[in-house]
């Protein structure tokens, strides 16, 4: 056997049964000063041999006991010390000779057991497409990266981007579309990850039962999105002639589900709520039943008055040079019966008929006499007291005499007076009073006329 295959062997086995004689430290009482091939036990006295050399106790002892007999006790111990150094420096040699070779196997053992437990089939589903794929990635996120799949903000991925992925896993991949979606009425812009109109109103919770689509549930939606018009059924009551009427709908308009209640609008007939207004759910609505007349109604336009100074006239005295007459106008009012209950009659428009006219007013500016020649000293106002009391304005029972004089139009207007004499200021009456007096004396006063002298 050679030096290497002895030093394998005395580092990886045993030693052999043989040489037990290396193993005599491990009998605490043995005498490193003894021979080492000598019986261990001395026979009994009086026994054969046991006066002579003892025999080897095995052929091959025998044979390499008798170099040591030959030795002093000191010899064979240094002898045995020598062997032992010897046998230790060789084992860590043979160790660093095949310890490079063992790693190599314990690494080669270790890397297939680590690729057999990293390595995982997984299933990638992308919109329905499945496939399997052996990925040696930790979670989702990195078998996405792996495989080139790129997610925008609307994309749904599951399990999420962050969960750890194992053997047999499945991860599905939806991909969002923007769908303009005009729900009764009201328009929006959202997302869906569905590829069907149908599986889109199921994800985003919209009653489709009885609604009405601009396009049909099966039709298919791609990456750029659709335009989807929602119109859901409804439950209106409607209150006409006295009844109730209620119907499911999905019009758009009032005026719509109005007739699909089977209810007419004629004439001026018309609804609580505009006609083109959405009927909501739960909505009741009044139908009203018109009838109409045009009525037309006279008012009277009041006149003008224009007054004019006359230095003709004497101050005070004011003359009508036409008389006023009073305007027509006719005015057109709409009547309404709202479901037999009258209501405001609401105008329509005006006409006039006839124009007032303006009355005209002649007012004196000429200055009135300080005196009458003939007709001073005498007791005007105790006439005046006399005939009315002292009242201007008075005019008897018959309406034939007024003022202070008790004037009648005839005779007033002979003597410059214009108007009635009722109508002139006080000093003008007496100035006309004292004018008559110097034609006919006391006579125009029969009764009172004896009152001027004092």
């Amino acid at each position: 056997m050679s030096q290497s295959q002895e030093s394998v062997g005395t580092a990886l086995q045993p030693p052999p049964h043989e040489d037990y004689e290396e193993h005599v430290p491990y009998d605490y009482g043995y005498d490193y000063d003894r021979d080492p091939y000598a019986s261990p036990h001395p026979a009994p006295y009086g026994s054969p041999g046991a006066e002579e050399t003892p025999e080897p106790l095995v052929p091959r002892q025998a044979a390499a006991a008798r170099p040591f007999l030959a030795t002093a006790d000191g010899g064979r111990a240094a002898a045995r010390r020598a062997a032992r150094s010897r046998r230790t420096s060789e084992r860590p040699e043979m160790l660093r000779r095949l310890l490079p070779q063992a790693l190599v196997v314990a690494f080669l053992a270790g890397g297939t057991s680590a690729f057999v437990a990293y390595d995982k089939s997984v299933t990638l589903d992308v919109e329905g497409d499945p496939r399997t794929l052996h990925t040696f990635a930790g979670d989702v996120e990195e078998l996405l990266e792996d495989e080139g799949v790129e997610l925008g903000r609307h994309d749904v991925v599951s399990p999420g981007r962050t969960a750890d992925l194992a053997d047999g896993d499945e991860i599905d991949i939806r991909y969002g579309r923007p769908v303009r979606l005009t729900l009764d009425g009201h328009r929006h812009t959202v997302w869906t990850t569905a590829r069907t109109v149908d599986g889109a109103l199921r994800e985003l919770g919209v009653r489709a039962e009885g609604a009405r689509l601009s396009a049909p549930r099966s039709a298919p939606i791609g990456r750029t999105g659709t335009d989807l018009e929602v119109w859901t059924e409804r439950g209106v009551t409607f209150l006409a002639d006295s009844r109730e009427h209620r119907v499911r709908t999905n019009a758009p308009t009032v005026e719509q589900a109005l007739r699909e209640a089977g209810l007419e609008l004629r004439n001026d007939d018309t609804t609580s709520v505009p006609l083109d207004s959405f009927p909501r759910d739960g909505q009741t609505v009044t139908v009203m039943r018109i009838t109409g007349s045009e009525q037309v109604r006279e008012q009277r336009i009041p006149y003008e008055t224009e007054r004019r100074d006359d230095p003709g006239l004497q101050e005070g005295t004011e003359v009508v040079a036409r008389h006023g007459k009073p305007g027509l106008r006719q005015i057109t009012y709409r009547v309404r019966t709202v479901n037999g209950v009258r209501q405001k009659p609401r105008r329509l428009g005006s006409e006039v008929v006839r124009a007032p006219q303006t009355e005209v007013i002649k007012v004196g500016t000429k200055k009135l006499p300080d005196t009458v020649e003939g007709a001073e000293g005498l007791d005007w106002g105790a006439l005046a007291q006399c005939e009315s009391g002292g009242d201007p304005r008075s005019v008897d029972a018959s309406g034939t005499y007024g003022g202070l004089y008790q004037f009648d139009s005839q005779t007033w207007q002979s003597l410059g007076g214009s108007g009635r004499p009722q109508d002139a200021p006080a000093a003008e009456q007496t100035m006309r009073a004292k004018k008559l007096y110097v034609s006919r004396g006391a006579s125009p006063w029969p009764v009172c006329g004896r009152k001027l002298q004092r």
